[in-house]
């Protein structure tokens, strides 16, 4: 997971394009938008991320960095 591109994409892409390349990926095809990552997992961990802060965005009224924190808050719990 590399914090720079989900915010990248965050920025760049619609919470629509972003859910077609999700399935996509999920297809095990390419993705009609470019994601950065190493591998296919990578790519589909940072078009979920993004997803979920632009849902955080719309959802709460918040700002990118305060939906990107509240989902780095989310993976430290999951993984802790």
């Amino acid at each position: 997971m590399q914090i720079p591109v989900i915010k990248k994409i965050t920025e760049a892409y619609s919470l629509v394009e972003l859910q077609k390349a999700e399935a996509a990926l999920y297809e095990e095809q390419i993705p009609e938008i470019e994601i950065e990552g190493k591998d296919e997992g990578e790519q589909l961990t940072h078009v979920l991320a993004a997803i979920f802060i632009l849902e955080c965005m719309a959802e709460k009224g918040v700002d990118l960095k305060t939906a990107l924190r509240e989902y780095t808050l989310k993976v430290r719990n999951s993984i802790s």
